[in-house]
């Protein structure tokens, strides 16, 4: 017992290093990121103002599906797209899976969802069956659209029908809220 109180401070400082750059504390980073964004969603605004919203000048973006083959972004034109950049080894990208997951379930008929990922394609295949995820995920080929460029995993578009960018929301959101239901159903209508 003396043991753990004369160590404790360095117990802890060991643990939270575990916790903070190893592969074990990414479950647990995950899980306290969906709880922030699942309040910083129902907080603050993902649509953008109508005098913000950028059109896409050109939909010249060359991706690969998982099977390998080619998909150019042009074959989403004029459908509602919601493209989404995240990576396996990324906590917030991790944190909002479940919930883009369940939009996709929910809306997958009707929108066009977009998975981009630089990631190892064996680490992604492993990732998405690990996970039983069953969204669409793509390789890029070539750089996207100057709107949906963005250092930052992960990052969040939707695209409306007429190529106007309408959510840019970088960083981990609730995605599967009733906010994010009421826009797709306002720009399905």
């Amino acid at each position: 017992m003396n043991f753990i109180k004369k160590n404790l401070s360095n117990i802890l400082f060991v643990g939270f290093i575990i916790f903070l750059f190893t592969p074990y504390g990414l479950p647990v980073r995950a899980v306290l990121i969906r709880g922030v964004s699942m309040v910083t969603t129902r907080v603050f605004s993902l649509e953008k103002d109508a005098n913000e919203q950028v059109v896409l000048d050109s939909y010249q973006w060359d991706l690969i599906d998982e099977e390998g083959n080619r998909v150019p972004f042009e074959s989403f034109k004029e459908r509602i797209v919601l493209v989404n950049f995240w990576a396996t080894w990324c906590p917030p990208c991790v944190a909002e899976m479940p919930g883009l997951q369940d939009l996709y379930d929910r809306y997958g008929d009707e929108i066009s969802f977009v998975f981009v990922t630089n990631d190892k394609k064996q680490r992604v295949l492993d990732f998405m069956k690990n996970k039983n995820y069953s969204f669409p995920v793509y390789f890029e080929v070539s750089r996207p659209p100057a709107p949906m460029t963005s250092k930052s995993l992960p990052s969040t578009y939707i695209i409306d029908q007429s190529g106007k960018v309408v959510v840019e929301k970088v960083g981990a959101a609730d995605w599967n809220s009733p906010k994010v239901h009421r826009l797709l159903e306002s720009l399905l209508q």
